[in-house]
């Protein structure tokens, strides 16, 4: 098939090229001319894991190519996915200018029976304000229809070629005929696809993300209280997670959930409950519980030093907001450090990916480091912030050597208790035992 996608963000991007490694013609569409050159040139804007390989790939093969021209796109593509941004508005709710705006032009480009897929999150009664715009200037047949993305940062090529499920609003048999061959390669295993109207497949992502942020708050509150009984909270994780009714995932207590789905769709969900008169209770503790989540450790640390954190030096470990990505929306991190900074703390942080990033938000606020081990000299205090898979087993014997003080702040839970006892450190996680050194 002839596909266009519009957007190329981390969702269009990843789509548009996983769409092309089952043989379809896609051409990716985006206002910025510099990026959309360097695309051409086999530049992978996002850091996202085997991503690399199949867009180097797909391109030499001539599937995938890229414009600013959204006329070219479309010219022979009887399907047109959008997937560009919903940014939350000044008032929580989700922002569809980019998307209605596309829309409208779309109405007056396309000569032909055309598909277009709202590949975005978006609130729910979209699809249907979509199919009014590109209605306004029209003149031949289409249709509009809802399919979320589940993609996980980290591991959104293997979700998109191997999908758990695929969700598909569709209202015409025309379009649900069309997407159902698209997706046939991707479910060949016999994992679902999944038709409903569009606004139920509109409202099934915002439910999914929402759901999966009020596990994870739950677990953390959970955690909080475990500190003050004298609970260990990887003892009741287990407890709990051999449950099936419960499953063991989204149960890692930690400093809070960021990204760019899960603050953004729980507060969007809210925001669409308040326009009918619907209050969603749970989801609003959810986003307030979280909020004090991020900085719960700010406390411990002050406590450790005194309450006075002028001057100390702190080494960060972990930037973005989860590992396997230089994604540092909402992320913790950046809650701690405007904290830490705050006072008086000297910060020199590692992350893997998203240190770029990060320095472009902060500027010279904090230093950065060129590895783990070189943001350890003579720090006072480790903090991580992110669970990087190379922060799980460090040296720890280099670790003492480098630091003035062998003290970890450990928002991730990433050691063992007993461990750090016999290493003598002096250790604080979330949600178990306090370790001083005897």
């Amino acid at each position: 098939m002839n596909i266009a996608v519009v957007g190329t963000g981390y969702v269009g991007l990843v789509t548009g090229t996983c769409l092309a490694e089952t043989g379809n013609y896609v051409t990716c569409v985006d206002i910025d001319k510099e990026k959309v050159e360097k695309m051409r040139n086999g530049v992978v804007p996002i850091y996202e894991p085997n991503l690399d390989v199949m867009f180097e790939r797909n391109i030499k093969a001539g599937r995938l190519t890229f414009t600013t021209e959204l006329e070219d796109a479309i010219e022979h593509s009887s399907i047109v996915f959008l997937a560009l941004p919903t940014p939350p508005g000044e008032d929580g709710s989700a922002d569809l200018s980019y998307v209605l705006g596309v829309a409208e032009q779309l109405g007056k480009l396309i000569k032909e029976y055309t598909v277009i897929v709202d590949k975005s999150t978006v609130p729910v009664g979209t699809a249907e304000l979509v199919r009014q715009k590109v209605a306004e200037n029209a003149t031949v047949n289409f249709d509009v229809v809802s399919n979320p993305e589940f993609l996980r940062e980290g591991f959104a090529v293997g979700d998109f070629m191997k999908p758990d499920r695929i969700v598909i609003g569709a209202s015409s048999e025309a379009a649900r005929a069309l997407m159902a061959a698209l997706y046939k390669p991707y479910v060949r295993q016999g994992n679902p696809v999944i038709f409903m109207d569009e606004k139920s497949a509109e409202l099934t992502k915002y439910a999914a993300n929402s759901f999966l942020a009020t596990k994870i708050t739950f677990m953390n509150e959970i955690a909080n209280f475990c500190e003050l009984v004298g609970a260990d909270v990887d003892k009741v994780r287990i407890g709990i997670g051999t449950d099936e009714r419960i499953g063991r995932r989204f149960l890692f207590p930690g400093i809070g959930y960021g990204g760019s789905c899960f603050p953004k769709d729980v507060q969007a969900l809210v925001k669409t409950g308040r326009s009918y008169d619907f209050q969603f209770g749970i989801l609003e503790q959810v986003m307030d519980i979280n909020n004090k989540q991020k900085t719960i450790i700010i406390p411990k640390i002050k406590e450790y030093f005194g309450g006075n954190l002028q001057g100390k030096k702190i080494a960060l470990w972990g930037l973005a907001f989860k590992p396997d990505t230089d994604d540092i929306r909402e992320a913790p991190s950046l809650y701690i450090i405007e904290e830490l900074v705050k006072e008086g703390a000297q910060l020199k942080a590692y992350d893997p990916e998203a240190m770029e990033n990060v320095q472009k938000v902060v500027g010279d606020k904090i230093s950065f480091a060129s590895d783990p081990y070189d943001a350890l000299a003579g720090a006072d205090a480790l903090v991580i912030a992110t669970e990087w898979s190379l922060f799980r087993t460090p040296d720890f014997k280099k670790m003492v050597q480098l630091m003035n003080d062998k003290v970890i702040f450990d928002g991730r839970n990433l050691y063992e208790l007993d461990d750090m006892k016999q290493l003598g450190f002096y250790y604080v996680s979330i949600g178990r035992e306090m370790v001083k050194p005897e």
